[in-house]
């Protein structure tokens, strides 16, 4: 798999040639177009004929042939079900025998079942969140409105809140209309919506992933990991010891990795990790200050690194009602940089993730597999940066 970590900046240069990135270890390293019919080739490989690898009639006397599964097997020096996997989209394929496959099929320009190729196009990106009452989810579709007034493309945005109870429903709405590709937010995908959009060849980009159903799903992120860590260094060098940290939901990718930088901030400073001192919020205000509340009843807990800046301010709630003041008696720190961060009071110390970027990045994305390219990178991270504002200060002794 394919990653690549970007700042803000290389966001133009980035996925139309720019300079490549850095592939960043750990856990800030992670739609084929195509289509048309494919009973013909199928056909061919069932019967063990190769087609010739020429798409034209050299004489011009006859219509051009397609390229079957098996001339690409052949060619690529692969078998014929390794073919028929990169075709279907199936996940258990080295990433260079994929690479060989996937540049033989568009050389060969062979059609996939489902293609939308050929089609007119719709004009028209679909972009489905996990749910639009947050800031955040504004700064993402900022992102992506902007490349798509700059294509002349429209975009149609729907919410999903229901998880896994249809696991096919939204999938099977947007293959009933018209459209040119998904862009999907912060919301869980399952193998079979996936295998849904596939099979219709409708371009998919997945933003801040829940979870990754298949490593090869272009993705666009930001470093995580890199960014609690940041919070956590940031606190422990101002002399907590006793820091306290809220989430988001215990499965999402993007919690998972910020916890993992928070402890390994605790262990490179010799500091041990206190599960008592750990809390999995929703990353809303009313997570914050439930979670807030808790942790504050702890006791000797004197900072607290909240995973989004809304569950910060839920944390600045849980504060004021029990009197204390920030940053003299706790010090927050945040993740997001949300605009509002700046005129809280007082202003929050948080992550700064370029969130209109990575939606831009993924309409760019979305943008080249809509017309054939396969992405020179298959996931895309953007740096994080510590935005030190007035909620954090040195821990008062004595």
């Amino acid at each position: 798999m394919l990653s690549e970590t970007r700042s803000g900046t290389d966001v133009a240069a980035g996925l139309l040639g720019g300079k490549d990135g850095e592939s960043v270890p750990g856990m800030d390293a992670s739609p084929n177009a195509g289509g048309g019919n494919g009973r013909v080739a199928r056909g061919a490989a069932r019967r063990g004929r190769q087609a010739p690898l020429s798409t034209e009639d050299p004489g011009g006397s006859r219509p051009a042939r397609r390229p079957t599964l098996a001339a690409v097997a052949a060619q690529a020096g692969v078998s014929l079900p390794t073919v028929s996997k990169v075709v279907n989209g199936h996940p258990d394929v080295a990433p260079e025998t994929r690479m060989r496959v996937e540049h033989l099929l568009g050389e060969l320009k062979y059609q996939r079942p489902g293609s939308r190729r050929g089609r007119n196009r719709a004009g028209l990106v679909d972009v489905v969140f996990n749910g639009l009452d947050s800031p955040w989810a504004v700064e993402i579709l900022r992102g992506i409105e902007d490349w798509c007034a700059s294509q002349q493309m429209g975009a149609a945005v729907s919410a999903v809140r229901h998880g896994n109870a249809r696991p096919a429903s939204w999938t099977g709405a947007l293959a009933r209309h018209d459209t040119d590709g998904v862009i999907l937010v912060t919301s869980e995908l399952t193998m079979p919506q996936l295998r849904q959009l596939r099979s219709e060849g409708i371009p998919l980009v997945v933003v801040d992933p829940v979870n990754l159903p298949d490593p090869d799903l272009p993705s666009v992120g930001a470093t995580n990991w890199a960014g609690g860590m940041a919070a956590a260094d940031h606190l422990l060098g101002l002399g907590h010891t006793r820091v306290g940290v809220i989430t988001g939901p215990a499965d999402y990718l993007c919690s998972r990795a910020r916890l993992a930088g928070y402890r390994s901030a605790l262990e490179r400073a010799g500091i041990p990790y206190d599960p008592a001192l750990v809390r999995h919020g929703n990353f809303y205000h009313e997570g914050g200050f439930e979670h807030g509340n808790e942790l504050l009843e702890v006791g000797d807990v004197t900072a607290i690194f909240a995973g989004s800046d809304q569950q910060a301010l839920g944390v600045y709630e849980a504060a004021r009602r029990r009197g204390l003041r920030i940053p003299q008696d706790l010090s927050v720190v945040g993740f997001d940089d949300l605009p509002a961060a700046r005129w809280v009071s007082p202003p929050l110390t948080t992550v700064r993730q370029p969130l209109s970027e990575m939606g831009q990045v993924a309409a760019q994305m979305l943008g080249e597999l809509i017309e054939g390219v396969q992405p020179r990178s298959r996931r895309v991270e953007l740096a994080t940066e510590l935005v030190v504002r007035e909620s954090t200060a040195h821990k008062e002794t004595g």
